[in-house]
């Protein structure tokens, strides 16, 4: 071929030729020129070829030359990064051919296309090796012929046991390879373990590929989810953009009595609210609508519910975005608890924690509530203590008396307004708040009205029992500025007064009569205070036998010396320690005390004196009395007949049979046993024999008129009488002049004792040092 054909041919050639000498261009082609991007030839010949060698390639092109050392010896191909005039970088395969002395002849391919063929390839290889998809290739007979790792994996077949053989086997169920699209299918594992499969077949080449997403795990997990959801005890509801209800779980249907068919399509709004306070709430104003317009979130919300039967259920409800990352997308999901029973048993103990459980009245805590002085306007407090309930309590049993008081409670409720709080406080304590009548009179009325009420025969397992009541009454004016407490404290102190002028009354409250009780409890403690620190102590009165005029006895009678107030009168403390369990530590420190000084002063002074010691109503109650006279008696050397124990008429006659035991163990240790103050009790001549006394005082209220009063003389007479048929000695008490013991002496009276005949005295004035 001649020259000029051949050098057509290498100008025309497709691929980059040039020529280089020395390492410096001397030749390009067309397709050379546009390899480096120049517009003409004189832009790359006379450069180094070099210069269109990126810098990473150089050395190996180089080495390649140094090992052509032949004329017309050829390079293998080696791959090089060419670098055009732009700068820009293109991979071309290059063969060097030696032409002799140190010129080469250099043919480039471009291989910029090729290579990111295989860099795709390599990228879809490591696709298909790390996508978590079972990846399936098929023949369009189905059998095998690729299968990736994440295959292995899902169905733990290895690829070489899969390739070459059909896939349906492989996977355990039929593939419609035809039929294209996305199906869900049911496959099993190696080991038979199902596997619910998303799978995607297309047609490629002459065969298929599958593309199978395990959805095993999600579905599992979405199953889990409706079983939880199905089982809550919570209901829930979706409501979609538009406001209709999308799904409802069971619980849902339960609390709202609907079937979940006729919630589904439903508006959200139809469901039928109101508030704790009772108020409607509007279709565009319930909890999921707001949510949906504003996106806020609305949690714990108690709402009642009222459903398509009529019946109120109470819910806790909770309504949020179904999405809150998405807001745009307004589905809202609500929730709600069915709190009506725990809603009913906090209002049961709501209720129990005001209300006294055996009355079921008001309690103490509802009854200071209502007389807080908040806003409470004129009221009227009626405090009402049971008159002698005490005695049926403790007759009768407590189940008795629980009956009475649930009885009375009932009374007071069916005498009391609508509007009016009757209450227990405890006890046999009831009181009655009333804001309707406020007049005294029409107070008095009521007070009078209630007591009637109670005082109405109560039949209790075949008796007929009877009560009356103590009120105290404490009126309250729109600017009384008194606590509840106050209140409550006033009219029991107007109560207690009702029961010390009789009982069976009611008493109006006023600063004075506080002022007393305040004055009482103080003397009170004082007096416990008294009994540790030596302040009481014994005077003695001298009791004279009328026919010798001699000392024959002498009356112990205890004193209270004051620090501050000085002498105490006995009308006021003795009735306070009667009424607390001071008596008994009074009496038994007495006792002792009178015992030794009488002791001492019989054998001291040789007086032939009888001790006399009065003995309250309580301390006939007492265990412990016999066996304290008998350690005082015992401890002091005082005969046992020289010791005579004194009990009034009343106490006597309070409890026959338990007075009469008491008297009669008295009497076993040897002492002389007295009936003070006769004539005020009931007292018959077959009662005195009964309980073996020795002694009768008759009361100083005869004595007192017995010189101007022919009646008086005429009792005392038949007194005296009596007392001596059955052989009891005789005293009469508070003797103040000489007619009067002129006149006790002349109608046969046995002994004396009163300001005329001696003052009570301590010992030492009495007896001397």
């Amino acid at each position: 071929m001649e020259a000029d054909s051949l050098g057509e041919l290498v100008e025309l050639s497709p691929d980059a030729i040039c020529v280089h000498e020395n390492g410096v261009l001397t030749y390009a082609n067309r397709a050379a020129l546009e390899t480096f991007a120049a517009r003409s030839a004189a832009e790359v010949v006379g450069r180094r070829f070099t210069d269109f060698v990126a810098e990473d390639s150089r050395t190996a092109l180089v080495e390649k030359l140094a090992l052509l050392t032949e004329p017309g010896q050829a390079s293998e191909p080696v791959e090089a990064l060419m670098s055009r005039l732009d700068g820009s970088k293109f991979a071309v395969e290059t063969v060097s051919v030696r032409l002799g002395g140190l010129a080469y002849q250099v043919v480039m391919r471009d291989i910029t296309a090729k290579k990111a063929a295989a860099d795709a390839l390599r990228y879809q290889a490591a696709l298909v090796s790390h996508v978590s998809d079972a990846l399936i290739a098929t023949t369009g007979e189905g059998v095998v012929t690729s299968w990736n790792p994440a295959a292995e994996a899902v169905y733990g077949w290895t690829a070489a046991e899969a390739v070459g053989r059909r896939a349906s086997e492989l996977v355990g169920a039929p593939l419609d390879l035809r039929g294209g699209g996305v199906t869900e299918a049911l496959h099993r594992r190696r080991d038979g373990a199902p596997l619910a499969v998303r799978v995607s077949a297309a047609e490629m080449n002459d065969g298929y590929v599958l593309v199978c997403a395990d959805e095993t795990a999600r579905r599992r997990a979405e199953q889990n989810h409706r079983t939880v959801v199905a089982s809550l005890d919570e209901g829930v509801l979706v409501m979609g953009p538009g406001g209709l209800i999308e799904a409802a779980n069971p619980a849902a249907c339960r609390i709202l009595g609907v079937a979940e068919a006729e919630l589904i399509g439903v508006p959200c709004h139809t469901l039928v609210l109101f508030t704790e306070s009772g108020q409607w709430i509007p279709p565009d104003e319930t909890p999921s609508v707001r949510t949906r317009r504003t996106g806020v979130a609305h949690n714990g919300l108690v709402v009642r519910l009222r459903r398509p039967d009529g019946r109120d259920v109470w819910v806790s409800l909770t309504s949020r975005l179904l999405n809150p990352d998405d807001p745009a997308a307004l589905a809202v999901v609500t929730s709600f608890t069915d709190i009506t029973e725990a809603r009913a048993i906090s209002a049961q103990l709501a209720h129990d924690a005001t209300h006294d459980p055996l009355t079921r009245l008001a309690n103490r805590t509802l009854v200071l509530g209502r007389l807080d002085g908040t806003g409470r306007g004129a009221l009227t407090v009626l405090f009402l203590d049971l008159d002698k309930f005490k005695v049926i309590n403790d007759s009768l049993g407590h189940s008795v008396g629980d009956q009475v008081l649930r009885i009375v409670g009932e009374r007071l409720r069916r005498c009391s307004g609508r509007d009016d709080l009757v209450g227990r406080l405890g006890g046999d304590e009831f009181v009655v708040v009333t804001g309707e009548v406020t007049e005294p009179g029409e107070v008095r009325a009521l007070a009078e009205h209630l007591r009637a009420a109670l005082a109405e025969p109560i039949g209790v397992l075949g008796r007929q029992l009877h009560l009356d009541a103590s009120i105290g009454v404490v009126l309250v004016g729109g600017a009384d500025r008194r606590s509840a407490e106050d209140l409550v404290r006033d009219a029991d102190v107007a109560m207690y007064q009702a029961k010390t002028l009789g009982r069976g009354r009611h008493h109006f409250f006023d600063v004075g009569l506080r002022e007393r009780m305040q004055r009482r409890l103080r003397m009170e403690q004082d007096l416990r205070d008294a009994v540790h620190d030596g302040q009481l102590w014994p005077a003695y009165q001298p009791v004279v036998d009328l026919r010798t005029g001699e000392m024959v006895a002498v009356e112990a009678l205890l004193r209270w010396t004051h620090p501050r107030h000085g002498a105490i009168s006995p009308a006021e403390f003795i009735p306070l320690a009667e009424e607390s369990d001071l008596i008994n530590v009074i009496g038994k420190e007495m006792l002792r005390a009178t015992t030794r000084e009488l002791a001492a002063r019989r054998r001291d002074q040789g007086l032939n004196l009888t001790l006399k010691v009065n003995l309250s109503t309580r301390q006939l109650d007492d265990p412990h009395l016999v066996p304290a006279v008998q350690d005082a008696l015992a401890n002091t050397g005082l005969p046992a007949g020289a010791l005579c124990l004194e009990v009034t008429e009343s106490a006597l006659m309070r409890d026959q049979e338990a007075a009469a035991e008491v008297l009669a163990s008295l009497r076993s240790l040897g002492v002389l046993l007295a009936i003070d103050d006769f004539g005020t009790g009931y007292s018959s001549l077959a009662q005195l024999r009964r309980l073996t006394l020795d002694t009768l005082k008759i009361d100083r209220s005869f004595i007192t008129g017995i010189a101007e009063s022919r009646d008086a003389a005429a009792i005392v007479t038949s007194i005296i009488a009596m007392a001596h048929a059955v052989d009891l000695t005789v005293i009469a008490e508070g003797v103040e002049t000489a007619e009067q013991l002129d006149l006790l002496r002349s109608l046969g009276c046995d002994q004396a004792q009163g300001y005329h005949l001696g003052r009570p005295v301590p010992a030492a004035e009495l007896f001397g040092q």
